[in-house]
């Protein structure tokens, strides 16, 4: 038995899973009468493959029917367990059963199918820093089954991934999913996580890449400031300024409100990228500081990445106290002082004389010139008494009632 024609002996054979697999064999010269078969394997164990007259492998067809020279046969939808050893056989006539005459040196054939380009996926959504964000690694089209899958970052090996070929069972071909948990830090703007698969067919590993800043979000810092320091001079102008610090992505917008209520009045924000590949927004507010705005709080209202609003406020303090109420800050000047009250107790009489305070007196009095005659006017309404006492000192005369 040898090669038809000037070809080389097939010493080996590699297909991937689905081809079509050809075994070639062809007589040369006058041979004896006899049939000629292929098996699989050698010894009492081998597996006939194809014969004429007998029953063969459902896969497999001779390539030239009839032909009493040419044996190559064909194995159609090459599956893994059609690796092996394979001998083209020559049988003789005998006195009983068919004896074997010669015997080719055999072809070894292997199917295999090299692994897919992998590919990485991360989440649907970015996430924070914190708990381990899962990643996964596919590939497919292989053959054997055997294959190793390696998950890095930064080139160093991850621990706890979890890989599974499928299917379980035999097949033509088989895939590959591997996943592992990676805990995100804010550093990781620069970081690249890899998925490297090894197999028997590859000469040098597979590897995808993937950039963990795509899966990455990190929340801004807000840190709001005066200008100059708390507390400020009535109607100083104060400029408030916001800085939203460390965050990522670079997507964000800031508003100023004050005491909860949008301005316009804020200078346009400045976005700079920092060294670690995050970012900084900046924005300053000009106000003056009014009586009007005392204890006011302006508030920095950043929006990052479409999540839900962060803020940071500050109290715009001053430094005068504000009047006390009920008391005109001219007090006695031009003749004329304001009129004080304690808490009121309840109304005290005694032999006709009674002492009586108010909660909210409201008005003034005008005394006598000095040297004078003690003579006072005063015109002051009450509230929650049915009369109105004027008091000069502890105790007062009754006046009237109205």
């Amino acid at each position: 038995l040898y090669p038809r024609g000037n070809l080389p002996p097939q010493d080996a054979v590699s297909v991937s899973p689905g081809e079509t697999l050809t075994l070639i064999c062809s007589e040369t010269g006058p041979v004896p009468v006899g049939p000629t078969k292929w098996f699989k394997g050698s010894g009492s164990g081998r597996q006939l493959v194809y014969a004429d007259k007998e029953e063969s492998l459902p896969r497999v067809t001779r390539a030239v029917n009839g032909s009493n020279t040419d044996f190559t046969i064909r194995i159609s939808d090459t599956r893994p367990e059609d690796a092996g050893i394979y001998r083209c056989v020559k049988f003789v006539k005998g006195s009983g059963a068919d004896e074997e005459f010669r015997s080719g040196a055999g072809t070894v054939v292997s199917v295999s199918g090299k692994p897919s380009a992998p590919s990485v996926s991360g989440p649907h959504s970015r996430a924070e820093p914190g708990p381990p964000v899962t990643f996964t690694c596919t590939s497919g089209g292989f053959a054997p089954r055997d294959i190793t899958v390696t998950w890095l970052k930064n080139g160093a090996k991850l621990p706890d991934s979890q890989t599974r070929v499928l299917p379980a069972h035999k097949s033509v071909s088989y895939s590959v999913c591997s996943t592992v948990g990676v805990n995100l830090t804010a550093g990781d703007t620069r970081s690249q996580l890899t998925c490297q698969i090894e197999h028997s067919t590859l000469p040098a590993p597979l590897r995808a890449t993937y950039n963990l800043s795509d899966a990455l979000r990190v929340p801004p810092r807000l840190r709001v400031g005066t200008a100059p320091a708390a507390p400020v001079a009535l109607n100083e102008s104060v400029t408030f300024t916001c800085r939203a610090e460390g965050f990522y992505p670079k997507d964000a917008s800031l508003t100023w409100l004050e005491n909860g209520n949008e301005m316009d009045l804020g200078k346009p924000f400045h976005l700079t990228e920092n060294p670690d590949r995050t970012y900084t927004l900046q924005s300053s507010l000009e106000v003056n500081a009014t009586e009007q705005r005392r204890q006011s709080a302006f508030t920095c209202r950043v929006v990052h990445d479409s999540q839900p609003p962060v803020g940071a406020s500050a109290m715009l303090r001053l430094s005068q106290p504000p009047p006390e109420p009920g008391k005109d800050p001219t007090s006695c000047d031009a003749g004329k002082c304001a009129v004080e009250h304690p808490p009121p107790p309840p109304p005290h009489c005694t032999a006709g004389k009674c002492q009586v305070w108010s909660a909210e007196p409201r008005g003034h009095f005008s005394p006598s010139p000095p040297g004078e005659p003690l003579s006072v006017t005063a015109t002051l309404l009450f509230q929650d008494y049915p009369s109105t006492l004027l008091s000069w000192g502890p105790w007062a005369e009754r006046e009237g009632e109205g």
